[in-house]
């Protein structure tokens, strides 16, 4: 197997070495948080150590090379503690407040239009948008909550 150069070289001082052999041998953390902390310990380079290849890891561990490289990055660039937190998601906020919701479920507990005998996700979706600009999907994963 043809082994790529390491871009991100990690070189644990004694003090985050420590730190991570006390999470992997105390086994009180996440199983998430371990797995990072025994990869960083076999990415170490500190005192001309031999690091691991991606490969070994991802056999050893049984992840991907990807995810290697980007935990070797991540601390590298932000430090021990971005190590062990996820990446925070951006745009997870949700459009529909409660008065957007109390005008759902008013729509879809009214009468349903001429020539409908009950409303479907569509029309209540296309209703609020007249009203309110929302999409079919929000419109659907709220009305999921309340059967």
């Amino acid at each position: 197997m043809k082994k790529s150069p390491r871009k991100y070289h990690v070189e644990l001082r004694e003090e985050e070495r420590r730190i991570f052999e006390e999470i992997v041998n105390k086994g009180k953390n996440s199983a998430s948080k371990i797995k990072h902390a025994q990869i960083l310990l076999k990415l170490d380079e500190a005192n001309d150590k031999k690091a691991w290849t991606g490969w070994e890891i991802k056999e050893a561990y049984g992840v991907a090379e990807r995810t290697t490289s980007l935990l070797a990055k991540r601390f590298v660039e932000n430090g021990l503690e971005s190590a062990f937190e996820r990446k925070k998601q951006a745009n997870r906020h949700h459009k529909v407040t409660g008065e957007v919701e109390a005008q759902m479920i008013a729509i879809a507990c009214s009468k349903a239009p001429e020539g409908s005998s009950k409303w479907t996700l569509q029309m209540i979706a296309d209703k609020l948008v007249e009203l309110d600009s929302i999409s079919a999907t929000a419109v659907g994963t709220t009305l999921k909550k309340r059967t």
